[in-house]
């Protein structure tokens, strides 16, 4: 049974879909089975690996509504082993649409319930809003990482998103976890970026990835290319991080398909 990990933080701007698209990719890569959801109305995922949102026919839109069934939209990537259930703009609306379903923040997690067997892991992109929608997908996830940008205000708004889960855990999912804040963002030059690893660390302790991901400008531009930043420049910093992300993530969950001599960690340049 795949492991449900939601990326949420209604602050924008904070790496989230990035995370998202090259987490997926990196996972993917190293031979495990993923399924990245976008469930962001922008869809900035679907179009990030080269989908024309135009010419999307079903979305997870149309799973929400009850049009579809999970496993009829689900898309193959460029990379093996990734898929994505695609997003469209059409999604603004459902959460209107949901208002008077029945059990309407779990309705995405009976989606995901028929197909949660054929994935090692499934990745939700959440949009940056504690929403309805954002709402289903920490009410489906057995654990939600948060991205922390490492910029002024890092930790601005990040109480009320704890908030959030901790209503969740005790009303909707109680089984939901944090798998752990991840730094974004970081520059070594600057004495801000330091400034945010040292206070966020010290705030959240061992709930912070040892991984940070730096500034880098390959990842900027693989979205305009349609790639994850491992089909664009494997060899760059950003492609880096996330393989040494996944790589931490696969060894928190004792995922034994990685050898121990492969468990390492980069230090920061």
């Amino acid at each position: 049974m795949g492991k449900v990990i939601s990326l949420a933080n209604q602050k924008g701007g904070v790496g989230k879909t990035t995370t998202a698209i090259n987490l997926s990719a990196s996972l993917a890569a190293l031979d495990k089975k993923v399924l990245l959801i976008d469930a962001d109305p922008q869809a900035n995922s679907t179009s990030g690996l080269g989908f024309d949102l135009r010419t999307i026919q079903n979305s997870i839109y149309e799973c929400l509504i009850g049009e579809s069934k999970a496993k009829d939209v689900v898309m193959p990537t460029e990379m093996d082993n990734m898929f994505i259930i695609p997003s469209h703009i059409d999604l603004v609306g459902a959460e209107i649409e949901m208002l008077n379903m029945p059990n309407r923040e779990k309705i995405l997690k009976g989606i995901i319930a028929e197909i949660k067997d054929d994935f090692d892991y499934i990745i939700i992109d959440c949009s940056p809003s504690l929403g309805l929608i954002t709402v289903n997908a920490l009410t489906s996830a057995d654990s939600v990482l948060i991205p922390v940008q490492c910029e002024y205000f890092a930790l601005e708004g990040l109480g009320k998103l704890l908030n959030t889960i901790k209503i969740i855990q005790s009303r909707l999912n109680p089984e939901l976890e944090i798998e752990g804040f991840l730094l974004t963002m970081y520059d070594a030059r600057l004495r801000l970026s330091n400034q945010v690893v040292e206070e966020v660390q010290k705030h959240f302790q061992s709930m912070v990835f040892e991984t940070i991901i730096q500034r880098n400008i390959k990842l900027s531009e693989a979205p305009s290319y349609g790639k994850p930043v491992l089909l664009y420049d494997a060899s760059s910093k950003g492609a880096v991080n996330y393989l040494n992300l996944a790589k931490e993530l696969i060894q928190k969950n004792d995922d034994t398909a990685i050898k121990n001599s492969e468990k390492v960690i980069e230090n920061i340049d």
